[in-house]
């Protein structure tokens, strides 16, 4: 809904704009990282082991999860851990927006209800990006995930620029108001606490896409955090912001990279620009490679889709705009459900037990604008109150039917 609405205000802007010609200066960028030399930027004083292509996992990113999970191992055998390691509990938190506060919800409730997972791994897209830090570090944020997706209006989060702004700027909004709303829920506490949870071998990755190359890129946030660098806080705040910041809706977040000491730059959009959801590559064969490593452990994946399965029917006016935000609702709907296709296939293949949460057809209620916190506070609730009272997570996607 959010996202539809955005993409559609940036569509009306350029639409009118496009006539205009006047003698305005776009905003300034370094030069782009050129094709032949993606694969080796890197951010300046930052190891190789914080990112990789969301296509695949390169050579030290795969490095730095094999040894999360000797971390995580070694923080076992001090507690006193024997035997066989226990379940690994992934959770992949979905894009949606302001529909967000159901996930927010669910998680909240799930601690309610006594039954929450320590997760191994968190990831997070869009919205679920701006859930996972808090998700990650622990059940004591879930406040903070209650305050976020109940009290946060429109205004917190975004100034609506003029339509010339189509051509003359790089968004329909100015999210200043993020940045700053961001900076007071992710300091320094937090960076600890997941520097702290990274040391005893849990794995927070967001994603990101390079519009630059038109590729996913997945960051090791707790990697990030425990490596001591003095702009690793500024480095985690930009990345989340990437990561929801819809195209043409809001600016891009441009990080600065190098390849041999030459100074480059990376414009980063939201991540759902490239999938919804994910949990790993598909490329990347879990059963293979905790074979190869003598990692043994049963792992179960729980999938948060911040958004409705069902599709959503209204009478389209038969107008340039109503068509165009028709479409890419439809987009963004087939899309996020085209992932969670992929995301059980990957894991019927690699032997983890699939779990799916979603936002129940029943839920009728209707935002009144991209952030509502009447409308939030209600999805929160209806997330919260699933999650407590038990909820029964579907072991399928929407419409698949497991053969006999």
């Amino acid at each position: 809904m959010l996202r539809r609405r955005l993409c559609l205000a940036a569509l009306s802007g350029l639409l009118f704009a496009l006539p205009i010609t006047a003698g305005c200066a776009a905003p300034r960028r370094g030069p782009a990282v050129p094709y032949e030399l993606q694969d080796r930027a890197i951010i300046p004083g930052m190891s190789a082991r914080m990112r990789t292509w969301g296509s695949d996992l390169n050579p030290e990113f795969y490095a730095a999860m094999i040894d999360s999970v000797h971390r995580e191992q070694a923080a076992l055998a001090k507690a006193g851990h024997t035997g066989p390691m226990p379940r690994a509990e992934f959770l992949a938190l979905s894009g949606g927006g302001a529909n967000g506060a159901f996930g927010a919800g669910l998680l909240c409730g799930w601690t309610e209800a006594g039954d929450r997972p320590r997760f191994k791994l968190i990831t997070g897209i869009s919205t679920g990006a701006l859930i996972a830090p808090f998700a990650f570090a622990g059940p004591e944020y879930d406040g903070v995930l209650r305050e976020v997706y109940t009290q946060i209006t429109t205004r917190d989060l975004l100034k609506k620029r003029g339509f010339l702004a189509a051509v003359y700027n790089d968004a329909m909004a100015d999210n200043r108001p993020m940045w700053n709303t961001l900076a007071k829920y992710v300091d320094e506490k937090l960076l600890a606490a997941i520097a702290a949870e990274h040391h005893a071998g849990r794995v927070l990755v967001i994603g990101t896409t390079n519009i630059d190359a038109r590729r996913a890129v997945l960051w090791n946030i707790g990697e990030i955090a425990a490596s001591g660098h003095p702009k690793a806080l500024e480095l985690v705040r930009s990345i989340l912001i990437a990561s929801a910041s819809i195209p043409a809706a809001f600016p891009p977040v441009m990080f600065d990279v190098e390849v041999d000491g030459k100074p480059y730059q990376e414009m980063h959009v939201d991540g759902g620009a490239m999938t919804q959801v994910f949990l790993y590559p598909p490329s990347f064969n879990l059963s293979d490679a905790t074979r190869a490593e003598a990692i043994q452990r049963d792992r179960r994946a729980w999938i948060i889709r911040n958004a409705r399965l069902d599709p959503d029917w209204a009478q389209v006016d038969r107008r340039t705009l109503s068509i165009a935000g028709r479409a890419i609702s439809a987009l963004i709907h087939t899309q996020g459900i085209g992932d969670l296709y992929r995301i059980y296939l990957d894991a019927q293949r690699d032997g983890v037990d699939f779990n799916l949460a979603y936002i129940p057809h029943d839920f009728k209620a209707e935002s009144k604008e991209p952030f509502d916190k009447e409308y939030m506070s209600l999805l929160f609730q209806r997330g919260f109150d699933m999650a407590r009272n038990g909820y029964a997570w579907d072991k399928t996607p929407p419409g698949y039917v497991p053969g006999s």
